[in-house]
């Protein structure tokens, strides 16, 4: 799998580092729409030398070569998507978890309904859409509490 990561990121035009490979490899194989801070948490114990800095430059990096999209779903941090394919965000606000919501149709028609909103002259080079509520586990979990 190791050998994947390295492909995609020669591929990108990034060095494939050791640091840069586990930083990758641990935002495809754990697609939690983990923060700096998370990552940092679950890679540290293995990488003694990982500094946060290094995994906020690498997550930059990747997301400059598109790699990787930040999403912005809480007012004080970002976190990060592997899947850059169109696609929504939920977050449920009881246990914080973010998901993906995938409607390709109905989500094409979406974007060029909002590119179609722009004043004449303006071009559209990326929307995120979130939306906030309760996931289905939490939900059951409230109604059976009831």
């Amino acid at each position: 799998m190791s050998d994947n990561y390295h492909t995609r990121l020669n591929a990108a035009g990034i060095r494939p580092s050791v640091q840069r490979v586990a930083v990758y490899a641990y935002l495809c194989e754990h697609p939690v729409h983990p923060t700096v801070d998370t990552v940092y948490s679950a890679l540290a114990p293995d990488y003694p030398t990982l500094s946060k800095t290094t995994i906020y430059n690498t997550l930059k990096l990747f997301e400059g070569k598109k790699l990787v999209q930040s999403i912005k779903i809480e007012d004080d941090k970002l976190r990060y998507d592997a899947d850059t394919t169109p696609h929504l965000h939920f977050k449920c606000e009881r246990c914080g978890r973010v998901f993906d919501i995938f409607a390709d149709r109905d989500l094409s028609s979406y974007i060029l309904k909002c590119s179609d909103l722009l004043p004449e002259g303006f071009f559209m080079k990326k929307i995120q859409t979130n939306i906030w509520g309760m996931c289905a586990d939490c939900v059951k979990e409230q109604a059976d509490r009831t």
